[in-house]
C-alpha cells in the first residue's frame, strides 16, 4: 500500500494537509443521507450541499461508493418543490400568519428518493433535482442541471442536462455493470487498479471477461 497505509473510508480527510477534501460517509449526521464508502467531495463540508431537505416529506439522498464530487454541487430535494395544481403556488403554510395547513402529500409535486450510483463523476457546480436517479459510472459535466434520470456510463452535460455520449459500447457496459469493481475489498480493488486505469479498453474488456469467467 502506498506510503503503508491501507484505504480507510471512514478517515475524514485521505489527503494529508489538505482538509478541503473529504470522504463523505464518515461526516454524515442527517439519518436521510446514505453515502458509500470513499465517495468524496472537493469541500470541507457535504451537507451544506444538500438544500431544501426537511425531514416532514421523507425523502432520502443515496449515493453509492467510489464517486467523485467537485465543488459547488446542489442536491436540491423535494422540500424546494411548490404546490403546482392550485391557483397560486405561494406557500402560505411554511411563513407566519397565514392561515393555511400543510397540504396533503398528494398535492405537492414529490419525486421521491434521489439516487446516484457508484464511480459517478459529478462536475463542478452541477444541481441534480429532486427524485433524479443517476446510473453507475456516468459523468454530469460541469454547470449541469439534471432533472431526468441518467443512464449508467453515459455522460451528459448544459441546462437542462442532455445525453452527450456514452462512455463505453453496451457490451463494456454490461461488463462493469456485472463486474461491479466497487463492490470488492479494499486489497482486490487495489490488485485492479492496472485494470481498471488502462486505456486499452479492449484490453481491459478481455481482462473482465476472464475474471467474470
Amino acid at each position: 500500500m502506498k506510503d503503508g497505509k491501507k484505504p480507510n473510508p471512514n478517515t475524514v480527510h485521505p489527503i494529508s494537509g489538505y482538509d478541503t477534501e473529504i470522504y463523505v460517509k464518515p461526516t454524515l449526521k442527517n439519518p436521510n443521507i446514505t453515502v458509500g464508502d470513499f465517495t468524496y467531495i472537493a469541500d470541507s463540508d457535504f451537507e451544506s450541499h444538500v438544500t431544501h431537505h426537511y425531514e416532514w416529506n421523507g425523502d432520502r439522498l443515496i449515493i453509492g461508493k467510489f464517486c467523485q464530487i467537485a465543488a459547488g454541487i446542489e442536491f436540491v430535494m423535494n422540500g424546494a418543490n411548490h404546490q403546482m395544481n392550485a391557483v397560486t403556488t405561494f406557500p402560505f403554510y411554511t411563513l407566519e400568519g397565514w392561515d393555511m395547513e400543510s397540504p396533503a402529500k398528494a398535492d405537492l409535486p414529490l419525486k421521491g428518493d434521489t439516487v446516484v450510483g457508484n464511480d459517478v463523476w459529478i462536475g463542478q457546480n452541477a444541481v441534480i433535482l429532486p427524485g433524479v436517479h443517476i446510473g453507475d459510472g456516468a459523468i454530469i459535466g460541469a454547470n449541469s442541471v439534471v432533472g431526468s434520470d441518467v443512464d449508467p456510463y453515459t455522460i451528459v452535460v448544459g441546462n437542462p442536462a442532455k445525453v452527450l455520449r456514452k462512455r463505453f459500447d453496451d457490451e463494456m457496459i454490461g461488463l462493469l455493470l456485472k463486474f461491479r469493481w466497487w463492490d470488492k475489498t479494499v486489497d482486490e480493488i487495489n490488485a485492479l487498479i492496472p485494470i481498471l486505469t488502462c486505456s486499452n479498453l479492449g484490453k481491459v474488456k478481455q481482462e473482465i471477461k476472464k475474471r467474470l469467467g
